[in-house]
């Protein structure tokens, strides 16, 4: 991912330009976005753990040592275990949050955790396929080296993960 510097000076915008219609509520009008964008956030993390998951989990097939594939071991079977449990978890609190946007309700608790959590597991699951791969993990030829480092983003993308639990802990307080 490329970032990029960007600044305008004197750079006058007609009226007719202003961006949400209505002066002043720009920063309102953003917050209201980042409901929907956490929850995409929260779905790209699903997809991300689920990834992880694949990647573990092929590897485990495949890789034999002492004579067996390496799933046969209760460490690596466990591993995978836990990775499937959590991944579904998110992916239904992703679900969940995703159908209360549609209906056109208030979500942003809702969005906070999917993607709160969700960001978590996609990373677990990364360093739990990681482990799984042992030192292959860091090699570049194998996939789960780039999935390791595309999870770690996702704890800061809309909002870090203390952010996410602020507007979580704000709203339960809020509906309380």
């Amino acid at each position: 991912m490329k970032e990029y510097d960007i600044a305008f000076e004197a750079f006058e915008v007609p009226a007719d330009g202003l961006l949400g219609g209505v002066e002043g509520q720009g920063f309102k009008q953003l917050m209201q976005t980042f409901e929907g964008a956490r929850i995409q956030t929260a779905a790209r993390a699903v997809g991300v753990a689920r990834r992880a998951f694949e990647l573990g989990l092929a590897y485990a097939l495949e890789r034999v040592q002492f004579g067996q594939p390496i799933i046969g071991f209760p460490r690596i079977s466990d591993k995978l275990a836990v990775m499937l449990a959590e991944t579904v978890m998110v992916r239904e609190l992703t679900y969940f949050s995703a159908r209360e946007k549609d209906k056109g309700l208030r979500c942003d608790i809702e969005a906070g955790m999917a993607k709160l959590l969700a960001a978590r597991v996609a990373f677990a699951n990364a360093d739990l396929a990681l482990q799984i791969h042992g030192g292959n993990g860091y090699a570049q030829e194998f996939e789960i080296s780039r999935v390791f480092c595309d999870a770690r983003i996702l704890n800061i993308f809309e909002g870090a993960a203390e952010i996410q639990a602020q507007v979580i802990g704000r709203g339960l307080l809020r509906t309380a």
